[in-house]
C-alpha cells in the first residue's frame, strides 16, 4: 500500500481488492503510532463509510493494523469531528 497517493487498493475483510481514498493521515504523540482514515465512498444508512487503521509510515509493512484501544478510537473520533466542523465551515 502506497499511502503517499490519495487513492490506494487493499483487500476488504472478504479478500476482495477495493479502491479506497485517504481522508487524513496523522501521527499520535500519545500512542506513538501512525493512523490512516479512509473511505470507499459506500453509503450505509445514508452516511458515507469511513475506516481507520494503524499503518507503517516507513513503508516496511504494507499491512493495515486494527485500532486496539478505546483511547485510540476517541482520538480518531475527535479528529473526524474537527474535520467535519472545518468542512461545514467552508460550505
Amino acid at each position: 500500500m502506497d499511502t503517499n497517493n490519495k487513492i490506494f487498493f487493499a483487500k476488504d475483510n472478504k479478500g476482495k481488492e477495493k479502491e479506497y481514498e485517504i481522508i487524513y493521515k496523522f501521527d499520535s504523540d500519545q500512542t506513538k503510532k501512525s493512523y490512516i482514515i479512509y473511505t470507499d465512498h459506500q453509503k450505509e444508512n445514508g452516511l458515507v463509510k469511513v475506516y481507520a487503521n494503524v499503518y507503517d509510515k516507513t513503508g516496511q509493512s504494507k499491512e493495515l493494523l486494527p485500532i486496539e484501544t478505546e483511547e485510540e478510537w476517541n482520538t480518531i473520533e475527535a479528529l473526524l469531528a474537527k474535520l467535519e466542523e472545518l468542512t461545514d465551515a467552508k460550505k
